[in-house]
C-alpha cells in the first residue's frame, strides 16, 4: 500500500477482467463500484480501496475457482 504521504497510484494493472464468481477485476482486485469511482475518491478512500485489496489478496486465491 502506498504511504501515507505519498499520492495514491491506482492499483491497475491493465488486466481488466471482472471474474465471475469472485466479482473482482482478474487484474487489481477492485470491484466495478471501486473502479468506477476511483477518481473521485479523495487519497484517504483510495488507500482504504487499497487495505481491501491487500485483504482480499490474503483471503484466498479467487481465480483458482472454475469458470462456470
Amino acid at each position: 500500500m502506498p504511504a501515507a504521504t505519498a499520492p495514491v497510484p491506482s492499483p491497475c494493472i491493465s488486466v481488466c477482467r471482472m471474474h465471475p464468481q469472485s466479482g473482482l477485476c482478474e487484474g487489481c482486485l477492485r470491484t466495478i463500484d471501486e473502479i468506477a469511482a476511483w477518481s473521485t475518491l479523495d487519497d484517504d478512500a483510495k488507500r482504504r480501496v487499497w487495505r481491501l485489496i491487500e485483504q482480499r489478496q490474503a483471503e484466498q486465491p479467487f481465480f483458482d475457482l472454475p469458470a462456470p
